[in-house]
């Protein structure tokens, strides 16, 4: 099934045909008679949707918009830009995925659009584990035994194998990409009992055993690195910075929290340093990227959030308090949820607010409550809401570098 942005392409196609046989004039002479750097140029320029839109006009586009140089050319200037914002709703029946681009973003005329999930009928309940490159990570929501590995824009997906499930599992998942290793890995962390009666409470806490398993794309098996030093807490978000994903451990009475990183070129974990303070040591918060520098948005009374950043990574003094965010109601909020709404597992583990990026402007973007985004200006201390047409009325929002890019090497079978 096509998605809506490629049918305006088919459409285009189909009005150049039309101007050809007028013409006697291909469109893809057109485009070919200027040099290669100026074609690259222009289209790596395109919002990732015209991209797509200009590879479903004819084959030799569609061969064009596949060029390597083409692909790195546009992810590279994407990832200059605004991203793009995917979001995931489980409400009311099933799984869906839907986007719109910031970098095009005019408030109420910019139109969320919906991606049609191609394994959905194999997967119909799902998690994002993160995004990375362009490549989105999914789990399985239901049985916990499926991840595949999917560009929602280029339609083109990966399967990983199975690997050794236990009983009473929890998991904690990662997703990132490592620019020396040129390698794509997921990580899985297993916390499990041997015993048949769980409770979920201790379960967390006390006599649980872990396993951690790595999985590199373009491998064909997982591989078990051991058991895991530190109960993880899985973020609302991916954390990946500097080829490291990273974690918060789980509170624990009288521990402080830490901040624990994988290197997915070493394979390690790692304590990250942080300020000796009782922001981070104690009190809650969730872990984010801001400016290309790892971040933590801690919970304050009210909505409140303190957003602090390190500067330079692994240095511990470089931790500055950079942000204070007010309290803030988004509009629409006064009335009455609706109580079936309370099925969403979505709803269910979303906070009040989560700080999603900084914009190119400067503001950073807010999500509240699953249920509205806003946008914030640290300067003048304002608060704007985001319409967008059709946006779910419940979701989780993923930050999205929109790319053709894909995996070189293919999973053996």
């Amino acid at each position: 099934m096509e998605l809506e942005f490629e049918k305006e392409g088919e459409r285009k196609r189909r009005k150049l045909d039309d101007d050809d046989e007028d013409e006697e004039v291909h469109p893809e002479s057109r485009l070919e008679s200027l040099p290669r750097e100026i074609i690259l140029d222009i289209l790596s320029g395109l919002p990732i949707s015209s991209l797509v839109q200009f590879k479903s006009v004819c084959r030799a586009w569609r061969m064009l918009a596949r060029d390597p140089d083409l692909v790195n050319m546009h992810s590279t200037r994407m990832a200059e830009r605004n991203p793009c914002l995917i979001f995931h709703c489980d409400y009311p029946i099933r799984n869906q995925l839907y986007f719109v681009e910031l970098s095009a973003c005019n408030d109420k005329k910019e139109k969320v659009k919906m991606f049609d999930v191609p394994f959905w009928s194999a997967m119909s309940e799902f998690d994002v584990v993160g995004s990375c490159n362009g490549l989105l990570c999914l789990s399985d929501a239901l049985y916990n035994d499926a991840l595949y590995i999917y560009n929602p824009f280029a339609r083109k997906y990966q399967e990983l194998p199975k690997s050794m499930q236990y009983l009473h599992q929890e998991l904690v998942f990662g997703f990132g990409f490592h620019p020396t290793t040129m390698e794509y890995k997921v990580v899985k962390i297993i916390y499990y009992k041997n015993s048949d009666r769980c409770y979920r409470r201790t379960f967390r806490i006390t006599n649980m055993n872990s396993e951690v398993q790595i999985f590199t794309l373009g491998s064909s098996t997982w591989r078990s690195m051991g058991k895991a030093a530190h109960h993880l807490l899985q973020g609302p978000s991916q954390v990946l910075v500097k080829g490291r994903l990273h974690w918060v451990t789980w509170p624990r009475r009288y521990k402080r929290r830490s901040i624990i990183s994988f290197d997915l070129a070493d394979e390690q974990f790692q304590e990250v340093p942080t300020p000796d303070c009782y922001t981070l040591n104690k009190r809650k918060y969730h872990l984010v990227v801001l400016g290309g520098c790892l971040a933590a948005a801690v919970y304050s009374n009210f909505g409140k959030l303190e957003i602090w950043v390190m500067r330079e990574y692994g240095v511990k003094e470089s931790w500055i308090k950079k942000f204070n965010i007010g309290s803030y109601v988004p509009r629409g909020f006064e009335r009455n949820v609706n109580q079936s709404f309370k099925i969403s597992k979505i709803i269910s583990k979303g906070r009040f607010v989560r700080v999603l990026c900084l914009l190119q402007n400067g503001e950073i973007l807010l999500e509240y409550k699953s249920r509205a985004l806003v946008s914030y200006d640290p300067k003048s201390g304002k608060f704007k809401d985001l319409m967008f047409q059709g946006i779910p009325k419940w979701f989780q929002a993923i930050v999205h570098v929109g790319s053709l890019s894909w995996i070189d090497t293919s999973i053996d079978a």
